[in-house]
């Protein structure tokens, strides 16, 4: 991944060797040819998506379905938690006390409360599956659904066509890929990682500031790594591998220094009260930056709530230490995702953006519905809420069901790829059209039996 900040190298970015060089120019990208010969195939089968953008709120740690989208009022104590049911915008759907903002803005999204799988409860599976529809299997790494849009539909040159914020999803556990990646695509269609706290109240992206901002010190600097890299792409020039090297770090260079790019990212031209709005979070700056980024050309944004399940208060109510229970997510994660994806919503609304911007807000599964002794919920996948809004989507509905106590689906079953084929189709790509994947075989975006949820787009 790129890293459009200077302030701490993220792991995997710094070049430090021209055996670093060579690998990073050879992941995902030793298909060459193949690859960018399948493309214009590739984009000719796809549906031309018309300018869509997309938003995808990762909520890293995985959110309870039952104290927020999917609340069960009528089951016993241990499974319907401490929280009280609220109506919402739209007659009929309720969610839980936590979220009274996003309850205000229901009429803006859908709810899907029957997502499930069967693989293992561990957070790294469930990152890939939920950001690439595929899980991690025999060393092939699936594309993120905004790397490869940016493949099918890329934007303007000088403008990032996926960007990650704030940073890449860390140790969860688990020594799985997260599903942020190009993957077979290659480094190419890496996102590019912002690397700061958006919310810092000295925030700036250092390699984006205008010119005459910059100082001498900095300039030589920027010099200098060009002039490092460039020494080692000598060395590769005639390989494959050194071309596409060359190639993504020209392609980084120039959106680094693209004014357009440096004013996409200065979140001090906002007003005071819209940054307000969105909460002076780590969260709520993130998001406001998303919206920021797909107003100014930037096809995908991923916004990652949480970088690690450890050592902060997430999603991830365990109960037991290093972990939170459900009381503790109360007073902080959950008002931090009420004001900022509230906000996105409304914001987006207004500007005119959220018929042609696809928001989904999701984690990797859902919890235990039944509270364990240490006060929190344990991982399940065997069934979760996520909420998808904006672009083809029709909003105020709920697609699916789960049982009486939340533990498995009721009706309309729906599994990762289904999602993410949901999502491809709101973005106006077609969910089967085939990349070349390893060894140049045909690898469709989502198998050709999986379908989307249909009844989410309008007639």
């Amino acid at each position: 991944m790129f890293s459009l900040s200077t302030d701490r190298p993220l792991p995997g970015t710094a070049m430090r060797s021209r055996r670093e060089i060579l690998r990073i120019g050879s992941m995902g990208g030793m298909l060459g040819g193949l690859q960018m010969a399948s493309k214009l195939q590739a984009i000719e089968k796809a549906s031309q998506s018309g300018g869509m953008s997309g938003i995808m709120l990762f909520l890293v740690g995985a959110p309870s379905h039952i104290d927020t989208f999917d609340p069960k009022p009528d089951a016993p104590l241990e499974i319907r938690g401490p929280y009280k049911t609220i109506s919402t915008a739209v007659s009929g759907i309720r969610v839980t006390e936590i979220l009274p903002q996003v309850a205000k803005q229901a009429d803006k999204f859908s709810i899907i409360r029957s997502v499930n799988f069967q693989a293992a409860a561990v957070h790294d599976t469930g990152h890939q599956l939920m950001q690439t529809g595929r899980a991690f299997s025999g060393g092939i790494e699936h594309p993120h659904i905004g790397s490869a849009l940016n493949f099918l539909n890329p934007g303007a040159d000088e403008i990032p066509g996926h960007v990650l914020i704030p940073r890449p999803i860390g140790k969860t556990g688990g020594n799985q890929p997260h599903g942020q990646s190009g993957g077979y695509l290659g480094r190419k269609y890496d996102p590019f990682v912002l690397g700061t706290d958006p919310s810092n109240p000295n925030f700036k992206v250092p390699d984006l500031l205008p010119p005459d901002f910059l100082g001498d010190v900095r300039v030589d600097r920027r010099k200098k790594l060009r002039e490092v890299v460039e020494d080692h792409l000598k060395l590769a020039e005639s390989s494959m591998a050194g071309k596409q090297t060359r190639e993504s770090f020209d392609q980084a260079f120039r959106i680094m220094s693209s004014p357009g790019t440096r004013e996409a990212f200065d979140l001090h031209k906002e007003p005071d009260s819209i940054r307000d709005r969105y909460g002076r979070t780590r969260f709520g700056q993130s998001c406001l930056l998303a919206r920021r980024l797909v107003e100014r050309g930037v096809r995908f944004v991923t916004v990652n709530m949480f970088e690690t399940v450890f050592d902060e208060v997430t999603w991830d109510i365990h109960g037991s230490r290093p972990f939170t229970d459900i009381n503790e997510m109360a007073k902080l994660v959950a008002p931090s995702f009420d004001q900022g994806y509230s906000a996105l919503l409304e914001d987006l609304a207004q500007r005119g953006l959220l018929s042609k911007t696809v928001v989904t807000a999701m984690g990797e599964f859902g919890r235990t519905p039944k509270i364990n002794p240490a006060g929190g919920r344990d991982h399940h996948p065997g069934c979760w809420s996520i909420l998808l809004s904006g672009g083809k989507i029709r909003p105020g509905q709920v697609v699916g069901s789960s049982d009486e106590l939340g533990y498995a689906p009721k009706s309309r079953p729906a599994n990762p790829q289904m999602i993410a084929a949901t999502i491809y189709k709101a973005l106006g790509v077609n969910p089967h059209t085939e990349l070349a994947g390893p060894q140049g075989r045909p690898m469709p975006l989502v198998d050709h039996s999986v379908e989307p949820l249909n009844e989410l787009f309008g007639g």
